[in-house]
């Protein structure tokens, strides 16, 4: 299981500024991991990822696996 340590701030992903506010904000853990939670529900839970996991999520967005 990965290690849900945040050692980073979390930031908001480019898509969620202007006009486009409904997006995630993303912050480093412990070994290189991600943590993931959305920007207008903070409370509502984050998700964690290991380096693997979050290296294949990357990978398939510059792919263009998930749109345009």
């Amino acid at each position: 299981m990965e290690n849900r340590a945040i050692v980073s701030e979390f930031v908001k992903a480019r898509a969620s500024q202007g006009i486009n506010q409904e997006c995630v904000e993303v912050a480093r853990t412990v070994g290189s991991g991600r943590a993931v939670r959305d920007s207008k529900d903070r409370d509502g839970g984050t998700q964690f990822y290991g380096p693997g996991a979050w290296a294949g999520f990357i990978g398939a967005v510059k792919a263009g696996f998930f749109g345009p």
